[in-house]
C-alpha cells in the first residue's frame, strides 16, 4: 500500500505513482491510439492522470474513483496544468453500475486497483470495459502484481499479500490466469504481458 501526503490544496502525492509513471507511460505510448478517449479507472491521487494527459496530447483523458477525498486530489492536480485533454474526475465504482459512464472510449486504464478491492470489483471492471469498448481493438490496460503459475512469487509480493488480506480479507493478488478468463468472458482477449519494476507486470487486452 502507498504511503499518501496531503497538501494544503487537497491534493494527495504518492510516491509509487511518481516511481512507476514513466516506465507505464513507456508501454501506453506504444500501445494506445495516437488519438482517441481513454477511461482511467481508480485514479486515486491523480497524478498518473495529469502525468499520462501531458504525455499523450492526442488523448482525451477521464479520471475517475469512488473516492471524494481522491477526486479532490484529482482536480487539485488537474488545476496545475493546463489541458483541455484532461476531464474531470468522475465518480466510477466499478461495483455500482448506476455510476458507469454511458460514453464509448477506445481504451480503459486501470492501474493498482485489482489487487486492492474485492474480486466483484474486477467483475464489474470487466463488464464496464466490455460495454465501454464496443469496437474491436478497444485496449484494456492493468498494472499490478499477480500471482502467476510459471512464475515464482517474489518474496515481496508474497508479503505484501499477506499484508493486503489482513487489511481486508476480499483484499488480495489476483492469480493473472482467472483475470484473463474473466476477461475472455467479456470479449477482451490478452495480448501483451510485460514484465515491470517492482515485481509487477503490465496486461493489456484487446476487445474482439
Amino acid at each position: 500500500m502507498d504511503t499518501l501526503t496531503a497538501r494544503p490544496d487537497g491534493a494527495l502525492a504518492s510516491p509509487a505513482s511518481l516511481r512507476n509513471a514513466e516506465p507505464i507511460l513507456h508501454l501506453l505510448r506504444a500501445h494506445l491510439p495516437k488519438s482517441g478517449r481513454v477511461l482511467e479507472i481508480a485514479s486515486g491521487s491523480g497524478q498518473h492522470a495529469v502525468f499520462f494527459s501531458g504525455a499523450l496530447p492526442g488523448l482525451d483523458w477521464t479520471p475517475s474513483d469512488p473516492s471524494a477525498d481522491a477526486r479532490a486530489s484529482i482536480a487539485a492536480w488537474a488545476a496545475e496544468v493546463a489541458t483541455e485533454r484532461l476531464q474531470a474526475p468522475l465518480a466510477l465504482d466499478c461495483q455500482d453500475e448506476a455510476t458507469w459512464p454511458e460514453a464509448q472510449f477506445d481504451a480503459v486504464v486501470c492501474i493498482n486497483m485489482v489487487h486492492i478491492s474485492p474480486w466483484a470489483a474486477t467483475e464489474g471492471l470487466m463488464k464496464l470495459a466490455e460495454r465501454a469498448l464496443p469496437r474491436p481493438g478497444g485496449l484494456l490496460y492493468l498494472y499490478g502484481p499477480y500471482r502467476e503459475p510459471e512464475v515464482p512469487l517474489a518474496p515481496s509480493n508474497e508479503a505484501f499479500d499477506i499484508s493486503l488480506k489482513a487489511r481486508d480479507p476480499a483484499w488480495g493478488l489476483r492469480d493473472r490466469d482467472a483475470v484473463t478468463a474473466l476477461a475472455k468472458s467479456h470479449g477482451l482477449t490478452l495480448t501483451l504481458r510485460t514484465d515491470m519494476p517492482a515485481n509487477n507486470i503490465s496486461l493489456i487486452f484487446r476487445r474482439t
